[in-house]
């Protein structure tokens, strides 16, 4: 059974690495087993391709009236690539960060549990056991951000984020319950689908639109990209699990408009952003956005392909942070990644299960196109550091790692696949690639301080986000908790007795009344 190899391999390698931190904290070839244990699990994942489909379950939950299924994982067409762009993204991270100063193996050991748990979730056979996973990275993020966050009003973001994918998690599972017992999502009844897709786009922040991490300013690079990016790879692969037609609604044209324009806005921020870390939230929500879209749309293939090239094309960029001229032309690879034009990894990006109105192209291809020339734009950016300054073996190592991500994204384009060398719609690749070099023109010339301006986005764009609702409801949670008190300290006080006969009296008055 080769399902498990690389899942094994990376939870081996991230508990040797607790193991040499706490019994020799002076160990010199830490980041040696890392990369190993990241290469060779990179290696794992393409011997899936040995025997494709292939299952791996658990044994049989007890009691069966209660578990109607078991935890079980499927490596086949949809899973695949997602796993490959998993792995690639961990060994990236390790890699780079050789030209970085976080060099710390707790570090490398957090990046691969995190792309293990994402592995096993993009290959989650059922509803149950994507669930079990969705709630440990739910637990993991919330610790890791809690431990990291400082002030009052970002722990306050970090619990509401929580909030919001925690009703995600509650989204799925009201979809299995509604609609009866279904053993996988192969099996998947057509009333559960609508369900599944708002489980996985509140989870994304684009239906509702939500943005937790806006003012995000801790876990930068290395470990922060890889918990972003594995965090939204286990919601998007859920949107190529759901059938075609199992999103048809009265509500799908509405829904498909609000997230065509949750990534119109994304794209327009992320293009302005100062950098690209601040605009790494505005980089998920736009692409999965386009994953949203393009699954309503009836197009699973087009969901994977924005998915895989949220994953891959944010490692290269969130990780390009020793800059040198002689290696643009690696961003540019991911950028070529992103086109959509054929025979690459979003080729398959705007095709439709379903006739799409030519109104939603006005929305949709601009928001690709300003994606594209904010990756550009930052692409451009001076680095934290120059590679120059490096060691040798950090000069070559380092862009390795970067091209890791790159050679991946254009390998998907041709090989690997379902969603693999296929023309797409060539023409609105061709639209959005003319858009978005007239739209990096104007960020880097005409307008300059538009395109430099990273602040707030004003009162317009808060609305827009539905931030005021996510406070709203925590804010009504804080006065029940807050009323609670009051009325628990009330009756264990002195006069709690007191209390106790006054609101027994009132009571049996309101029932003799209703007599």
């Amino acid at each position: 059974m080769l399902f498990p190899v690389p899942i094994i391999l990376m939870l081996a390698t991230a508990l040797t690495l607790f193991i040499l931190r706490r019994a020799r904290p002076k160990f010199q070839y830490a980041w040696l087993i890392a990369a190993g244990g990241s290469l060779l699990a990179l290696g794992g994942v393409f011997l899936w391709q040995v025997k494709m489909p292939q299952t791996f379950s658990l044994f049989a939950w007890q009691p069966r009236t209660v578990f109607s299924s078991t935890p079980a994982w499927l490596a086949d067409g949809v899973s695949w690539p997602y796993a490959l762009a998993l792995t690639a993204l961990a060994a990236a991270v390790i890699l780079t960060s050789v030209a970085r100063s976080e060099r710390d193996p707790a570090a490398w050991a957090g990046t691969l549990i995190l792309c293990a748990l994402g592995i096993a979730s993009v290959s989650a056979a059922n509803l149950l056991t994507l669930v079990l996973i969705w709630a440990a990275l739910d637990l993991a993020e919330l610790v890791i951000m809690l431990r990291s966050t400082e002030g009052e009003r970002h722990s306050e973001g970090v619990v509401v984020a929580f909030a919001a994918r925690l009703s995600g998690i509650g989204l799925a599972l009201w979809a299995g319950a509604a609609s009866g017992p279904w053993a996988d999502f192969n099996a998947a009844p057509a009333q559960a689908g609508l369900y599944l897709l708002l489980a996985a786009g509140l989870r994304l922040g684009v239906l509702p639109l939500h943005l937790p991490y806006r003012q995000e300013n801790v876990l930068r690079r290395g470990f922060g990209t890889t918990l972003r990016l594995v965090s939204a790879a286990s919601s998007l692969a859920l949107l190529a699990r759901i059938p075609p037609g199992a999103i048809a609604s009265p509500f799908t044209p509405l829904l498909l408009v609000l997230a065509a324009l949750a990534g119109l806005y994304a794209g327009w921020m992320w293009l302005r952003a100062s950098d690209e870390l601040t605009g790494r939230p505005f980089w998920v929500l736009g692409m999965a956005s386009l994953a949203v879209a393009a699954a309503l749309r009836g197009s699973p293939l087009g969901s994977a392909a924005w998915g895989l090239a949220l994953v891959l094309g944010g490692g290269i960029i969130f990780l390009y942070s020793a800059r040198q001229r002689t290696l643009l032309w690696i961003p540019f690879l991911g950028l070529l990644g992103l086109s959509a034009l054929p025979f690459t990894a979003t080729a398959s990006g705007w095709q439709s299960g379903m006739e799409i109105f030519p109104l939603f192209w006005i929305i949709l291809l601009p928001a690709q196109a300003l994606l594209a020339a904010g990756f550009f734009r930052h692409a451009l950016h001076p680095g934290e550091s120059s590679l120059e300054s490096q060691p040798r073996w950090v000069q070559a190592l380092y862009p390795a790692g970067l091209l890791l991500p790159a050679a991946i994204l254009l390998l998907l384009g041709v090989w690997g696949w379902d969603g693999a060398a296929v023309i797409g719609v060539w023409w609105a690749a061709l639209v959005a690639a003319a858009l978005a070099a007239g739209l990096a023109a104007l960020a880097l010339t005409v307008l300059p301080r538009l395109a430099s301006g990273g602040g707030s986005p004003g009162q317009w764009s808060e609305a827009l986000r539905l931030g005021w609702l996510y406070r709203s409801v925590w804010a009504f949670y804080r006065f029940l908790g807050r009323a609670s008190r009051i009325i628990t300290n009330a009756l264990e006080g002195e006069g709690g007795i007191l209390w106790s006969f006054l609101l027994l009296v009132l009571l049996l008055s309101v029932f003799s009344s209703l007599r």
